[in-house]
């Protein structure tokens, strides 16, 4: 048997040279995160219950791709924000988001409802208003909470702050 190569480098595919950037364990997770505004290291690592190495690992090839820059926020401590071809990444996340939630969904619905900001519209599944006939950008999308939860719900202060009705890039208030 022919072991399996361990990265897609001879593949000239674009969804195979797009994994190699983001199909890594937990990396979609992370930038998820980012999205729903968690910036700092130990929030991610607590929300997630990601080991402190695959995160520092996880984040800096993020960084070295150029779709996450850090930000000094306070004595030598880094926050971690999506640039711009990071938040290009957003309707992949979406997408991938309403794909779970119809074919490995959560008890009783929907885990996220998201909602253009502008109006208050909630987007099908395609990331689009039908209020406004627009496709929002993520700065545009506001979420909440939909009736499907976690049976075993989390209570780390990301979690927490995730309950509430919050708008996408903008910093949880943990």
């Amino acid at each position: 048997m022919v072991p399996l190569p361990s990265d897609y480098a001879t593949q000239s595919c674009p969804l195979a040279r797009s994994l190699e950037i983001v199909g890594e364990r937990w990396t979609l997770l992370i930038v998820r995160d980012l999205f729903f505004g968690v910036h700092r290291f130990g929030e991610l690592v607590a929300h997630l219950d990601i080991p402190r190495a695959v995160l520092a690992d996880r984040l800096a090839s993020l960084v070295e791709r150029g779709l996450v820059e850090r930000r000094p926020y306070r004595s030598g401590r880094d926050e971690f924000h999506l640039t711009a071809s990071g938040r290009d990444l957003w309707p992949v996340l979406l997408g991938l988001m309403e794909w779970g939630d119809r074919h490995c969904a959560a008890p009783g619905g929907r885990r996220r409802i998201f909602l253009h900001a502008a109006c208050g519209s909630e987007l099908t599944s395609a990331g689009e208003c039908p209020a406004c006939g627009v496709t929002p950008v993520a700065a545009d999308v506001a979420t909440r909470p939909g009736p499907g939860r976690d049976p075993a719900r989390r209570d780390d202060p990301v979690s927490r702050a995730l309950r509430r009705p919050h708008r996408l890039l903008t910093p949880l208030t943990v």
